[in-house]
């Protein structure tokens, strides 16, 4: 039979949705005062995340940060661009929180660059919007929260599949009870990743090397490892799970209403990249929450023989349904033999990241909360995290939420924090 597809309008009408499905939408008036915002950060996503804002706005960007100067430069002009206005540039955040005055900043670094920028927004009183990871190691994470209560700041976490509609229905429909109780989550994205060059040379004379590779260790610098590419370098992004496969763990975290997991394992190998990258292209973890297992898999070298959409998906099993969710769609069938699938295609007429903005601005004033919290980026970066520290010492890592530390583990415990590199000190203890 062909699966029976419907679209948002047509579930929404159908089912009972509360406002769980869209609880962060708003409507207001808008603010015709611009907000004053500084980008750190002036990469490719950097640049994504400000056109969010600009069009979420209204927005203007009055400074820039960024240890490359050829970045800075085309920053600058699609700034000038957008505004007429050239915004100032800087290689020192503090310099930039101490000279400019903002409403928040963008924090859109590797994540090596997360902790510092972001307590020194706190101590501004200035709100943030930080991309994921919340930070390279937990312990970083854990003092950003402390900070961010602290001073009472308003922070935004990058995590805008949460404003995906085809994962807030499936939330609602899962929520709902219509699948029964949910016993197992299955995630994975495979891609074809792919990889520059890993030779050892000279960095670009617009780059400071040094100060990007900044409190994390400074390697000898290739392609492979600078920018867009950190993400698969366990010194800097940590691997695929940390920087791609969170925004699944994430969503069902969101979609459970799970913390951090209770314990975790890990095993990966090198398939197809070997002596290139160094983190495992092909991986599996697997998270044990107090009633439900939420396993994840990633493969960088294919996946063209994935069923077409599931090469990217979340698929929840529960005791009487499965829901597959994808970032285009979501598909409910019951169990059984030649049960019958539907599929659900939900359209939206503003992005996820768009969205994201919007809510943060919203959360700021007030009207409402942010969808995801410093809290909730912790606790989805805390997961991935202990998932590549069982992968590190080959052992589960059983995590004591009362200690907020890793139990049992001496060796796991011990990279919980990673000894900063010179001038810069670890917040942390």
């Amino acid at each position: 039979m062909n699966p029976q597809t419907i679209n948002r309008r047509q579930f929404l009408g159908s089912a009972a949705v509360s406002s769980l499905a869209f609880p962060h939408i708003v409507k207001g008036a808008v603010d015709s005062t611009p907000l004053r915002t500084a980008v750190i950060g002036c990469g490719w996503f950097g640049g994504v995340v400000l056109n969010n804002a600009w069009k979420a706005g209204p927005v203007t960007c009055v400074a820039i940060c960024d240890a490359d100067q050829a970045h800075l430069d085309k920053f600058a002009q699609k700034v000038k661009e957008q505004e007429g206005k050239t915004p100032t540039s800087y290689t020192d955040y503090q310099k930039l929180l101490d000279q400019e005055e903002l409403d928040f900043i963008i924090i859109a670094t590797p994540p090596q660059w997360h902790a510092l920028p972001f307590i020194a927004a706190c101590k501004k009183g200035v709100d943030v919007y930080i991309e994921k990871p919340l930070a390279y190691d937990i312990r970083e994470s854990q003092a950003m929260v402390e900070h961010a209560r602290k001073s009472g700041i308003t922070v935004q976490v990058g995590f805008q599949r949460r404003n995906v509609p085809s994962v807030l229905e499936a939330r609602q429909y899962i929520a709902d009870g219509m699948a029964g109780d949910i016993r197992q989550v299955d995630t994975q994205i495979h891609y074809d990743a792919k990889a520059e060059t890993p030779e050892i040379q000279a960095p670009p004379s617009t780059l400071d090397w040094d100060l990007w590779c900044g409190p994390a260790p400074k390697l000898p610098f290739s392609p492979q490892i600078a920018h867009i590419k950190w993400r698969l370098e366990q010194a800097y992004g940590n691997g695929h799970l940390v920087d791609w496969g969170i925004h699944w763990i994430d969503s069902v975290r969101m979609t459970l209403g799970k913390s951090i997991p209770l314990s975790t394992q890990a095993s990966g190998d090198f398939v197809y990249f070997e002596d290139k990258i160094t983190t495992p292209d092909t991986m599996a973890a697997t998270f044990n929450f107090d009633s439900c297992r939420v396993n994840w898999n990633h493969r960088l070298w294919g996946a063209a023989e994935v069923e077409d959409g599931l090469s990217n998906a979340a698929i929840y099993y529960g005791d009487k349904e499965t829901v597959i969710v994808t970032n285009r769609n979501w598909i409910t069938k019951p169990r059984g033999r030649n049960q019958e699938k539907t599929v659900h295609e939900p359209k939206a007429s503003t992005s996820s990241g768009v969205l994201h903005m919007q809510n943060f601005f919203q959360a700021r004033k007030g009207l409402a909360d942010p969808i995801c919290s410093i809290e909730d980026g912790y606790q989805s970066t805390a997961a991935v995290q202990l998932a590549m520290i069982a992968y590190e010492t080959n052992a589960p890592v059983r995590w004591n939420a009362p200690k907020a530390t890793i139990s049992e583990n001496p060796q796991a415990a011990a990279l919980l924090k990673r000894d900063y590199r010179g001038p810069w000190v670890h917040p942390f203890g």
